[in-house]
């Protein structure tokens, strides 16, 4: 009898940063590595990414990790914890290609780590666990769910699904792997629920295509259509109804450029080669204005809406928008990208553009309803169900859902990222203990968190501002080299404060002379009086608290 824990360091009660772990007569197994887009209020940080102290510690106990898809959510977080821990990798061949693709942009050799290429019809054995794989249908290619089958029964990962039957075979359900894993006991699956609160089953509507064959039969020249650049089946819609209306076919974004060059390669997105058009930068003799075309602007999050705006203010370097495009947006905000969103509809609609925007309902779903739930848990007939992949509001979503189908409350097990839930000898014991969980902010290519310091600066810097002292010193001399160099950025305007910035001076003369005149110089206690004076007096003085640099140089005479 096997006793088995699950827990989550991120991916419960928030939308991203997905990685889940089985812990299973003490070894590991993870379940994707995601991150998670920042919210506004998060200055300057780039990515949320789970906090990995837990699964370094206990390296040498990990089996692997297991990728269900190529989206960020899922393996945004993967180089860091590859990095970290040098696990062996288990993905599709996409999939693996994608997270390549990303180490690499990341100064990571792909070469240097170990990884599995799995089918979707593929079995894993370990020394007491059967990993069995199935093909799920969503927006990216081969995307899987996976079974971890134990002697007290299966624990089934199931995210970002849906049940579409009017999808390409590439993108179908293999409900004959689903059916050969319910032949057995399932313990519990781990179903998404970020479309839990939708009602009926999640499926392509045929308002899309219509919606596109009137956007190209309107269209008198170009069609410029925004998506974002991992939806690779609303990328495949788009340029097969473009084609039917015999267009040519360019592709804008860079990152959305080598996941289609990847995709292309795979062949998981087919374009006709003579129909790709590779455009070169915008001159006095190239305008880029062929009127057969269709412009696909990509990118992650807020970029589709960043490079529609540059092209409508004719700033991009390939694409000059004018009224005479025809522009579909396929890209509904996301969160944390409503601003840009809506600002980018004021640009399009005060430069005159042709606009069309699909309305959410209309675009394919990626995540299962309410129905989709409802015949994933009828076909696996789990003893619990533990809902992964979405916020507080979706888990409350799913019980009701579950209970409809006669799960008690006492079945259905509602956790946060770190606690631990442990089933024994095939039964239920709830939530044991805890394990360290929590969000790593990173900040561009650097390698640490982003602390709560620094972030705090960048909040004072977007309301109150920096101001800059700068000054020459002669250490050997004890003497201070004309007056200091005062700059205000986001703080006060300069011309229109002269008594205050010579305030500034003259406090700065005050304390210059104080520590000149002892033996030798604190310099770090020369700033710290410096910043403290500095600040307590423009706070009296204008109600404001920017962050105040002090810059001491020390130079010969």
């Amino acid at each position: 009898m096997a006793r088995i824990d699950f827990f989550a360091l991120g991916g419960l009660e928030e939308d991203g940063k997905n990685l889940y772990c089985l812990e299973i007569d003490q070894a590991i197994y993870i379940l994707d590595a995601g991150l998670k887009y920042p919210t506004d209020e998060l200055y300057g940080v780039d990515a949320i990414l789970p906090d990995l102290s837990y699964l370094v510690h206990n390296r040498s106990r990990i089996k692997g990790l297991f990728l269900s898809h190529g989206h960020e959510d899922h393996i945004g977080a993967a180089p860091r914890l590859l990095k970290e821990t040098g696990v062996p990798v288990y993905g599709t061949y996409f999939t693996l290609a994608l997270l390549k693709d990303t180490m690499r942009d990341q100064g990571l050799d792909p070469e240097a780590y170990t990884m599995h290429t799995v089918k979707s019809t593929d079995t894993l054995r370990f020394k007491n666990v059967e990993v069995v794989f199935y093909q799920s249908t969503h927006s990216i290619p081969e995307s899987v769910g996976m079974a971890f089958n134990t002697e007290d029964g299966a624990l089934v990962y199931a995210p970002d699904y849906t049940f579409d039957q009017n999808v390409d075979p590439a993108y179908a359900t293999s409900f004959e792997r689903l059916s050969y894993i319910a032949r057995h006991k399932v313990l519990a699956t781990l179903t998404e629920t970020l479309g839990a609160e939708q009602s009926g089953h999640s499926h392509t509507t045929q308002d899309l295509d219509y919606e596109l064959n009137q956007a190209f039969m309107h269209a008198k020249k170009r069609v410029v259509i925004s998506c974002f650049s991992t939806d690779i089946f609303r990328i495949q819609k788009a340029v097969d109804i473009a084609l039917k209306h015999g267009r040519r076919i360019a592709i804008l974004g860079r990152k959305a450029q080598r996941m289609v060059d990847i995709a292309l390669k795979l062949g998981v997105l087919r374009i006709p080669e003579e129909k790709l058009v590779k455009l070169k930068f915008i001159d006095e003799k190239n305008k880029n204005t062929f009127e057969d075309g269709l412009v696909i602007v990509t990118g992650d999050r807020h970029e589709p809406f960043y490079m529609l705006q540059r092209m409508a203010r004719k700033l991009d370097r390939l694409i000059h928008l004018d009224p005479s495009d025809h522009v579909v947006l396929m890209t509904p905000p996301v969160p944390g990208t409503e601003k840009i969103a809506a600002r980018t509809l004021d640009i399009l609609s005060r430069n005159d553009i042709n606009l069309v925007q699909i309305d959410p309902a209309k675009l394919p779903a990626a995540h299962a309803s309410s129905e989709d739930i409802k015949l994933l848990t009828n076909i696996l007939r789990p003893e619990h169900i533990i809902p992964v992949v979405g916020e507080p509001r979706h888990f409350f979503a799913l019980r009701k859902i579950a209970g409809s189908l006669g799960y008690g409350d006492e079945r259905v097990h509602l956790l946060t990222n770190g606690q631990v839930f442990r089933f024994e000898d095939g039964e239920a014991k709830g939530v044991v203990r805890s394990v360290k969980s929590g969000d790593m902010l990173v900040d561009g290519i650097l390698e640490g968190d982003v602390s709560d310091v620094v972030l705090k600066d960048r909040e004072i810097l977007s309301q109150d501002g920096l101001l800059l002292l700068i000054a020459h010193i002669n250490s050997r001399e004890k003497q201070t080299i004309g007056d200091p160099e005062v700059l205000s950025r986001g703080f006060v305007f300069m011309k229109e404060n002269e008594a205050l910035i010579e305030k500034v001076r003259d406090i700065y003369r005050n304390i210059a002379s104080k520590n000149l005149g002892k033996g030798r110089i604190d310099w770090r206690g020369f700033k710290e009086k410096l910043r403290e004076d500095v600040g307590r007096y423009l706070y009296k003085s204008t109600s404001r608290r920017p962050i105040v640099i002090p810059i001491l140089i020390d130079v010969p005479k």
